[in-house]
């Protein structure tokens, strides 16, 4: 794939970022806001309250849905081993007073007054029922990351963008009315895929095909950062609307927010110029060039007749997925990469959705806990072309994986486990911001896109499965987060063999990808043995495409 040097020569004309592309970039970063509220809203629409086992006369007494008193329910109630009730069984005096599973349940509603899994009882036998609804959200974001970036290279950013607003809209509010559970599911799976997915992709291609690329970095990381802010919002509402009802169709009204996107949002040049649509790239580069005030002229006519020049003298070689896994050298920065994108995605996801049960107020858990990222993007955006892709994500994966570790063996629910977990998110949260520029950069042009939609893949994946990981917290509370902690340190050591990305030309062929990197590892590094395997050139920026489907 030829660098379009016509093309660069018309981006380079708006700069890297002006006042265009800076409201292009606020309209494009709502998707992040939407796409982090979506992802996180069943921790408080489907939050599962302290509870126990319902108890004819006491439960029917004037303790009405407060009756938490230990020595009340003694003789009705088995304890744990941590001294509290147990929240799943009962005494049966028709069995020699041997335990027996709830008949039915009285939910702690200090905090939550009505929520899916009380309405259903997923609970204790029930409780992978609403497991599995969070998985089948991450399924459907999972689908749209694979269909609808093709989709947006065929028939354009903008279009998949609005119609996937529009439609996160209408079903971000239609899931609160569905009363039956296999309904509800399918509502969410396709939620997943426009609320979570498709306006966000969208969103984050056009970005990064509007900036210049010492904006990229910044951009990139705000991206994350808005999605924090989506889980922060999740709180706030969850705070202030007690009704799981309502509060889920505030949730889904946030797509009003896309209402003017269709008039005000532009596609973006590069896909209009690469569909041949040269003229109309011209017209919003114009546009720009207006807006940012900056009096070049542009000669279309100029622009046009050497588009034509351009496409008839362009190499048509292509490559694809396949050929990450033909060569040795290219095939194992690719496993490495997947692996990152994987473990990456199920700490930061495993973390976010235990905030539920930390001790304390959930909506200040979970506010503090989409808070704690934002130290982290802020310290990255300033240190990432100081010290280096490479040491920086493993460096943030390591330590994120020990405090999962940490805190699985400290007293759930104290002051300092909180603590640490909260640390272990501020630093997956930096590795997995770093992670998507590393990818980009480590790949060459010809099958960038598809490396990336496949950590992307693998990310999904990976956050489809955290879910039904965390139930295995019914064995040993431990599991889950030691799961977590170990994945994060595997892959943050074998991030140390990846080469360094910083200053270095980007490769373009197979061939250079194959060879970048070679004998660059953080250990060669230390042993001062780091061979120079820069490109003569640097690549300049190319326009961005998902991977192909076959």
């Amino acid at each position: 794939m030829a660098v379009d040097y016509v093309l660069e020569e018309l981006m380079g004309k708006l700069g890297d970022f002006g006042r265009y592309q800076a409201c292009q970039f606020f309209l494009q970063i709502l998707s992040a806001l939407t796409a982090g509220l979506h992802m996180l809203s069943l921790v408080t629409v489907a939050a599962v309250p302290e509870h126990r086992c319902f108890i004819d006369g006491l439960d029917n007494s004037s303790y009405g849905y407060f009756p938490w008193n230990k020595e009340d329910f003694l003789h009705s109630i088995p304890l744990t081993s941590t001294g509290d009730l147990d929240s799943c069984r009962m005494f049966s005096s028709a069995e020699g007073n041997s335990s027996i599973p709830c008949n039915a349940y009285v939910y702690d509603r200090t905090y939550y007054e009505t929520s899916r899994t009380i309405d259903w009882n997923f609970v204790c036998n029930r409780r992978w029922m609403g497991s599995i609804v969070q998985t089948i959200f991450m399924l459907g974001v999972f689908t749209g990351a694979v269909t609808l970036g093709g989709l947006a290279d065929k028939v354009g950013r903008k279009t998949v963008f609005c119609w996937s607003a529009l439609l996160q809209l209408i079903l971000g509010v239609a899931v609160a009315f569905i009363p039956e559970y296999f309904s509800f599911m399918v509502a969410r799976y396709f939620l997943g895929i426009f609320g979570s997915a498709g306006s966000y992709i969208c969103g984050f291609v056009l970005t990064m095909e509007l900036v210049g690329t010492s904006k990229r970095t910044a951009c990139g990381i705000a991206f994350q950062a808005v999605f924090a802010s989506g889980i922060m919002l999740v709180a706030g509402w969850g705070a202030v609307i007690k009704d799981r009802q309502i509060l889920q169709i505030v949730y889904g009204l946030h797509g009003l927010i896309f209402i003017g996107h269709w008039w005000l949002l532009d596609e973006s040049p590069r896909w209009l110029w690469m569909q041949g649509r040269c003229g109309e790239a011209i017209d919003i580069v114009a546009k720009g060039l207006s807006t940012n005030r900056s009096g070049i002229p542009i000669d279309k006519d100029y622009f046009l007749q050497k588009a034509k020049m351009q496409q008839s003298a362009d190499d048509k070689t292509s490559a694809g997925l396949g050929d990450l896994f033909k060569t040795p050298n290219l095939r194992m920065k690719t496993l490495n990469v997947c692996l990152c994108w994987f473990a990456n995605s199920l700490v930061y996801y495993g973390l976010s959705l235990s905030s539920g049960k930390l001790k304390g107020n959930p909506f200040l858990m979970l506010f503090i806990m989409g808070l704690v990222e934002f130290p982290s993007y802020i310290v990255i955006v300033f240190i990432l072309d100081r010290l280096g892709r490479r040491s920086i994500t493993s460096t943030l994966m390591i330590a994120g994986g020990l405090c999962c570790i940490v805190a699985a063996n400290m007293a759930q629910g104290s002051s300092a486990s909180t603590a640490v977990v909260m640390m272990g998110k501020l630093f997956i949260a930096g590795s997995f911001a770093v992670i998507y520029n590393y990818s980009a950069e480590l790949f060459p042009t010809v099958v960038r896109n598809s490396a990336m939609g496949l950590g992307s893949m693998c990310a999904r994946l990976s956050g489809a499965l955290t879910p039904l990981i965390t139930l295995l917290d019914s064995f040993d509370p431990k599991i889950p987060a030691v799961t977590f902690g170990a994945l994060a340190l595997i892959s943050g050591i074998w991030v140390m063999f990846l080469p360094e990305t910083m200053d270095k030309a980007m490769p373009e062929s197979i061939e250079d990808g194959e060879n970048f990197g070679i004998g660059d590892t953080w250990f060669a590094q230390c042993a001062g043995r780091r061979e120079s395997t820069e490109l003569e050139s640097p690549e300049q920026m190319v326009p961005l495409k998902t991977m192909d489907k076959k």
